[in-house]
């Protein structure tokens, strides 16, 4: 087979370039085109001197894209030069990025099939091996961290997810605006996110508006020691405030349980969900279920009427009005003489400050929330994560809103 004038163009080889022969193996279903060079003057790739060839790299392979469902390979040796400045440099190859073993064509293909499936079935399609997969994603977002312009980030939300068994987790910083990852750290701890406050210029620190985050200590004093006034701009995040009382709620739902069970009642039995819902919220089926248990005399429906008496405060636009409801709500809660809200209710007032800025800038991580939702479909896809750096590899491959793809040339 010498159809090198085809295979020019399917490769798009161009002058000084050309193809020089082509070879088929059809039990291996493989092409192999070999190109080769005029002898021209080649710009050195740190600083674009015209210089001669000085002498030639080793025979290498690029993967390119299937040709007739034949696996086809170009093989080619690639010129160097010697700059009196820089040394002997092998050249920019118009096809291939460097220490690529992937034509630029081929990496544009495998990153749209990446986005689309789980990393076993891009490995099928593309018939690479999940090394090769995994090579790619990471040089693509190594790409898009590099080409990413610097920017000010002015609403971030900080969460945390956890990537394996045994409670390892990450710590992810989204740009609630873009609706991107923008870091991503081991652990929760402060150091966490301290490191990526590093990386930031005292332009990009003093941007920040608002900072939504949950009531997590280690956060917190991250935010506290690099971002300038950042009490007016620390968010706790309304959904984490109200995981704070809803949990309160099942723990008091818990305890009455175990009594009444103890005298053989059993009202509460497959009720733990119905106090978790929003009274708009609760399934048809079972509303009529839920208004018999919240008319009773139980202290679970006290809970429960305290807890979407704190929903309320989120409907306020002026923080006026919502410091009013707030201590009318504290006052219910701690008169409540259920220890569980009581503790709940202390704890928000600890950090009440942070509950109230939210009413300045009314931010949540319900951005960032989605995202984990996102990442924990890409966690099901790889069939969980052991390995932490891969993982981020992935979110950001997915969720960085990086510009993934090398220039075709």
């Amino acid at each position: 087979m010498q159809d090198t004038e085809l295979y020019k163009h399917l490769l798009g080889i161009s002058a000084p370039w050309s193809v020089e022969k082509v070879e088929l193996d059809l039990k291996a279903q493989r092409v192999d085109v070999f190109a080769k060079h005029e002898d021209v003057s080649w710009p050195c790739p740190e600083c674009s001197k015209p210089l001669p060839v000085y002498d030639h790299a080793d025979e290498r392979q690029w993967r390119h894209l299937d040709s007739c469902q034949f696996m086809t390979y170009l093989r080619a040796k690639a010129p160097r030069v010697k700059c009196p400045e820089h040394g002997v440099k092998q050249v920019r190859l118009a096809w291939a990025e460097p220490r690529s073993r992937f034509t630029a064509m081929f990496e544009r293909f495998a990153i749209d099939v990446l986005l689309q499936a789980d990393i076993t079935g891009a490995t099928r399609i593309l018939r690479i091996s999940w090394d090769e997969a995994w090579h790619l994603m990471q040089r693509a977002v190594g790409r898009g961290q590099k080409a990413k312009a610097t920017r000010i980030s002015t609403h971030l939300g900080v969460d945390e997810k956890s990537f394996a068994k045994h409670h390892n987790y990450v710590t992810l910083v989204c740009d609630l605006k873009q609706g991107t990852v923008e870091h991503i750290a081991k652990d929760r701890k402060w150091e966490s996110l301290d490191g990526y406050f590093k990386l930031l210029t005292p332009g990009q620190l003093a941007g920040i508006e608002a900072i939504a985050v949950d009531m997590w200590d280690p956060f917190i004093k991250a935010i506290r020691l690099n971002v300038p006034g950042w009490e007016e701009k620390l968010v706790f995040d309304r959904f984490h405030v109200m995981k704070q009382v809803g949990h309160a709620v099942d723990l008091v739902r818990r305890k009455e349980h175990k009594e009444l069970r103890s005298r053989g009642d059993e009202r509460l039995t497959g009720s733990k969900y119905l106090w978790l819902y929003a009274k708009e919220n609760v399934p048809q089926s079972q509303r009529q279920q839920f208004r018999s248990l919240r008319s009773a005399n139980l202290k679970t429906a006290r809970a429960w009427a305290i807890k979407e008496s704190l929903r309320e405060l989120w409907h306020y636009s002026t923080p006026r009005w919502a410091l009013l409801h707030w201590k009318r709500w504290y006052g219910w809660a701690i008169r409540s003489n259920l220890k569980q809200i009581v503790y709940a209710a202390r704890t928000l007032k600890a950090h009440l400050k942070g509950v109230m800025t939210y009413f300045t800038h009314p931010v949540t991580n319900a951005v960032s929330e989605g995202l984990n939702s996102k990442i924990q479909t890409i966690k099901k896809r790889a069939y969980g994560f052991r390995n932490a750096e891969n993982f981020k590899t992935a979110i950001f491959f997915h969720c960085g809103g990086l510009q993934l793809y090398p220039a075709t040339h």
